[in-house]
């Protein structure tokens, strides 16, 4: 065998010896592959004649109806600050724990990248990075985030490029105005006010720290969901610091003596984003594109918010905790529809799906609310006589949940015990079409088939919209619309405020509400619904789908309505459940709990005391609405004739 190293062959097959001018070809082929690949990662640098120009995109800071803010949306920016205008030492523990050579470098640090691939090396895994600032900056600005070696290529190029176009200062500057602080923060003076509530020129030392310790992982070590790790991560900082000597060890131990602290609430709640969720696409509903940094006031109580989460938590294991296991969703409004807590599942980090508004479920016999209307309205009374019986429509039986028929029972008792075929009876006999016509006069707007088994609840709606719908009857009212925002500021204006919609509170109602207020309130004093029973006035109805896919109870007391589902994601049928059961004892739990805690004499206004024997939203129970039958059957024709 012949050593072929450092020989090549001739063309007749002789063998000679490599000379200069052959390295001269080998090297100058090198250099042309180089520069040929230095040339496509230039060529494909995306284009830096922008780089002036900084990009706004709005943020929305959602407050709850005390004014503090308890969620964050989009991107929020503060004042771009130049280094003169920030303190020394954020400067000095931004460049400690990201770049400790950032002065004296090129935009490169050799030394930097060889001690991280040495760390790396060493651990067998990436654990340092050897860019800095001025990489870190361009490809903030002009790469993707993929870390391959074109990208790393291209930011050296371009830290290079930024470090001939600004001085060191200029780039610090950019730096920190840009970055991400975690939180929606982009800047740090929009982290400053994001976590501390003033402005980064009056940053203390614990502080900067703490936000410089935020760059590296700002969703890892975000003081509003840990303040714990973020004051380590603080304390790593600091001891950098030292170490540079930028500060002294009594400056650094006066500092870990008294960490920094937030000086806003920190994120406790993660199921509150159920809430900031809708209020975020509501806000978007009402003022379309997002031009300007937006302050929400919403309608939400965070102690009845507090008193929902923790009740559907107590009650999270009973019907299964296997995987795919049951869902609890929950709203609860004012009379005029303003959302005072919402629960839209059993877990916001696992599933962001709000199951109280994008979620549509069978509502089962929760909807024979708008059959017994049509029938109140054609004549019947809750007295009226209707007979439980085998019957059949369009070749299909409708059953009772017990497979079992009463024979003649009052209206009265055929809804408290929500039978089945009384509902249908009422429905065939009213028509399909006007008990569709009450339902969309109430406020639902989910498709509805007029179909045999519609008033059984066989179509799929949402439990805000039918839990809008309830509150209708509880409030007196043609039409309640559910809403979050109270307000909205933007530009040191206010862009949109709350007003009801008009002729929302004319009392002017198609039929006759007190007759169905006597039905809600018997369906919880002596029918299904009697778990939800709290031992004062309450009135509502359950409901179950088919094959018991969903329970519902929707129901009110005085002043607040309250609607809750219970089912699977996956709309399998869930042993044991009933409207009556799981969702009518976490109504009563709920409500039973809002009653005793200091929320019901705090909010006056929201939950008013309708006390045993009293009356629904101060509506006596023998009240009229002073119109004959006659009058109020002519409206609701009219009505029907242009829905």
């Amino acid at each position: 065998m012949f050593s072929r190293a450092g020989k090549i062959f001739s063309r007749h097959g002789r063998r000679r010896r490599i000379g200069w001018r052959d390295l001269a070809i080998l090297l100058l082929g090198g250099l042309l592959a180089v520069f040929a690949t230095l040339g496509y990662f230039a060529y494909t640098l995306p284009l830096p004649d922008g780089f002036t120009a900084e990009l706004d995109r709005p943020s929305m800071l959602i407050k709850a109806e005390d004014g503090d803010v308890f969620a964050s949306r989009g991107v929020y920016r503060g004042d771009r600050l130049t280094v003169d205008e920030l303190p020394l030492h954020l400067l000095q523990a931004v460049v400690a724990v990201e770049d400790k050579r950032f002065y004296e470098h090129p935009g490169i640090d050799l030394r930097g990248i060889g001690r991280a691939m040495l760390a790396n090396f060493q651990a067998g895994e990436v654990r340092q990075g050897g860019s800095t600032i001025s990489q870190q900056l361009a490809k903030t600005y002009f790469l993707e985030q993929d870390r391959t070696i074109k990208r790393k290529i291209q930011d050296m190029m371009l830290a290079l490029w930024l470090e001939n176009r600004l001085e060191k200062d200029e780039i610090l500057s950019r730096y920190l105005n840009h970055i991400y602080f975690g939180a929606g923060a982009y800047g740090v003076d929009a982290a400053s006010w994001r976590y501390f509530r003033k402005s980064a020129r009056a940053l203390t030392l614990s502080e900067s720290a703490m936000l410089a310790g935020l760059i590296q992982a700002p969703s890892w070590y975000s003081p509003v969901r840990d303040l714990e790790a973020a004051q380590a991560q603080a304390d790593t900082v600091l001891t950098l610091m030292q170490e540079q000597g930028h500060i002294d060890a009594d400056e650094a131990q006066a500092v870990r003596e008294k960490p920094a602290t937030l000086a806003v609430a920190p994120d406790a709640h993660p199921g509150w984003n159920y809430f900031a969720d809708w209020a975020e696409e509501e806000t978007r509903r009402l003022l379309g594109p997002m031009t300007a940094d937006l302050q929400v006031e919403t309608t939400l109580v965070p102690e009845i918010q507090a008193i929902a989460e923790n009740t559907v938590a107590r009650w999270a294991g009973v019907l299964g905790t296997e995987e795919g296991s049951t869902q609890t969703a929950v709203v609860a409004m004012t009379l005029d529809g303003g959302i005072v807590a919402m629960v839209g599942g059993k877990d916001y980090g696992e599933s962001q799906f709000n199951r109280a508004t994008m979620a549509k479920r069978q509502p089962g016999s929760a909807f024979k609310l708008f059959v017994y209307l049509a029938a109140l309205d054609a004549g019947f009374t809750p007295d009226s006589l209707a007979m439980d019986e085998p019957i059949e429509v369009d070749g299909w039986r409708p059953r009772n949940h017990n497979d079992r028929f009463q024979g003649k029972v009052t209206l009265r008792t055929a809804f408290a015990q929500s039978i089945n075929t009384v509902a249908v009876k009422l429905t065939e006999h009213v028509g399909r079409e006007k008990v569709i016509g009450v339902a969309r006069l109430l406020g639902v707007k989910s498709d509805i088939r007029p179909s045999p088994s519609m008033p059984l609840g066989s179509f799929e709606v949402t439990l805000l919209e039918m839990t809008g719908a309830y509150a209708a009857i509880a409030a007196d009212t043609k039409r309640v619309e559910p809403y979050a925002i109270t307000e909205i500021r933007g530009r040191g204006r206010t862009l949109y405020r709350y007003s009801p919609p008009p002729g929302a509170n004319r009392g002017i109602l198609p039929w006759k509400r007190e007759e169905m207020l006597d039905m809600l309130v018997a369906t919880v004093k002596q029918g299904t619904g009697q778990a939800a029973d709290i031992g004062r006035l309450a009135a509502g109805k359950t409901g179950t789908s088919e094959d018991s896919r969903d329970g519902w109870f929707i129901g009110f007391t005085g002043d607040l309505v309250v609607g809750v589902w219970v089912g699977r994601d996956d709309n399998k049928p869930v042993e044991g459940l009933s409207g009556g059961g799981l969702p009518a004892r976490i109504w009563h739990d709920f409500m039973t709990e809002v009653y005793r805690s200091p929320t019901g004499g705090a909010h006056a206004a929201i939950i008013a005391d309708a006390g045993d024997g009293g009356s629904v939203s101060g509506i006596p129970a023998s009240g009229n609405s002073g119109l004959s039958f006659q009058d109020i059957s002519d409206v609701i024709q009219q009505l029907f004739k242009s829905d």
